[in-house]
């Protein structure tokens, strides 16, 4: 295996641990009745924490990936979220759960500037790669809801985090074992970009923040919520919660799906041809998940996870087309700030809405709302006649669109 296959198959890796860590908490609440007093959105409440950290920790962990060495980030990213998740197991108080919490955030907060940056500097087919990195992010989901939900059944909700962390920890040394910390010499290899006409630029900026901040809310209130969702609305369908965990694993497959089929789209079409299609997709089915139930339910769901997940895909690759190597991490680091920063406010409004506002009916018409406003984003990204490459920059760079 080549060091840049070796690279790309951990940071793979990491954006599967990534997601996982950071939503073992919303399964595993719904086994801790015994050990806390609080009620479930209470208990939600508890993890607002780890999602502020989890953005606001993507700055200095940019800065320090392209400053210092994204390799040494990413393994302080493999061990730091074991060792947090291991501690967050050992959890006697509300008090000590939130704090775990948000260093379990803290922790997380590392991959997404840094990993990026690692797998761009290290591809030679960017869709292709984009997307099998994004099914690796989408199966750690998946394995959040299914493995945390069996742990917690057979074994404990303590642990569904004790597990995970050790071999997280075990990951992070094999990483600093196998991969050499490259820092300078890949540096030396970055290939320069086209430029991008400056107008041209600052319009992808802005649709980019819009999608980001509008698609945040979405991604988060609905990845949280759903094994909720599914135990209050499948009830024809699931009897414990392995069973939900299985349904919401087999759902977050069609986001795996998605972030194959729009990987091996990117190498070949416009972003813009991908784009509008795939976000006119996400409000209808929020609408739908906010009253249906059984299989209508599971079929919105699989909707939505197809055109979330796949937003994920487009919103990596403007990030890669529009940015030179040297600040790409603190260019994903900026993106990541801006979506999990929204994400922090997703968790006490999916909690608020639950108990005291009209439970998930109006948190999903809700989310249609910022659907939407995803879908009159993508209708304002440029096509490629519109951007004209020139010579090649070291600042804001990128193929056309």
């Amino acid at each position: 295996m080549s060091q840049a296959r070796r690279v790309i198959g951990f940071v793979n890796l990491a954006h599967s641990i990534d997601h996982m860590f950071v939503l073992i908490f919303p399964t595993a609440v719904l086994a801790m009745g015994d050990s806390f007093t609080s009620s479930y959105g209470e208990l939600l409440a508890l993890s607002v924490g780890s999602f502020i950290a989890f953005g606001a920790g993507s700055l200095p962990a940019g800065w320090l990936g392209d400053k210092w060495s994204r390799r040494n980030m990413l393994a302080v990213f493999f061990i730091g979220i074991g060792a947090a998740t291991i501690l967050t197991g050992l959890a006697q108080s509300e008090v000590m759960l939130a704090v775990c919490l948000t260093l379990i955030g803290l922790f997380a907060a590392i991959y997404h500037p840094v990993g990026g940056a690692l797998l761009a500097s290290h591809t030679e087919k960017l869709g292709r790669d984009l997307g099998i990195n994004g099914v690796w992010g989408n199966l750690g989901i998946a394995f959040a809801a299914l493995l945390t939900a069996g742990i917690a059944q057979y074994l404990g909700w303590r642990f569904a985090f004790f597990i995970p962390g050790a071999l997280a920890i075990v990951a992070g040394m094999a990483f600093l074992v196998l991969v050499p910390d490259d820092h300078v010499a890949m540096r030396a290899k970055a290939k320069p970009q086209a430029a991008v006409p400056r107008a041209v630029a600052m319009r992808v900026f802005a649709v980019l923040t819009a999608v980001t901040v509008a698609g945040g809310v979405v991604f988060s209130a609905a990845t949280v919520s759903l094994p909720k969702l599914f135990s209050e609305r499948l009830l024809g369908l699931v009897d414990s919660p392995a069973a939900v965990g299985a349904l919401v694993a087999a759902v977050y497959v069609a986001g795996a799906v998605a972030q194959l089929i729009i990987g091996g789209l990117v190498d070949r079409h416009s972003l813009r041809r991908i784009f509008v299609p795939l976000a006119a997709l996400q409000a209808p089915c929020l609408f739908v998940a906010a009253t249906a139930g059984d299989w209508g339910l599971l079929l919105a769901a699989a909707g939505l996870m197809f055109a979330v997940f796949g937003q994920v895909t487009i919103n990596d690759a403007m990030i890669v087309r529009y940015t030179a190597d040297e600040w790409r991490s603190r260019a994903y680091a900026l993106r990541y700030l801006l979506s999990f920063g929204v994400s922090a406010a997703a968790v006490p409004m999916v909690a608020l809405l639950h108990d005291h506002g009209g439970g998930f009916a109006s948190l999903y018409l809700v989310l249609a709302g910022f659907g939407f406003c995803v879908f009159l984003a993508a209708l304002f990204f440029p096509g490629r006649h519109e951007a004209a490459p020139a010579a090649p920059s070291a600042g804001l760079s990128g193929a056309s669109p």
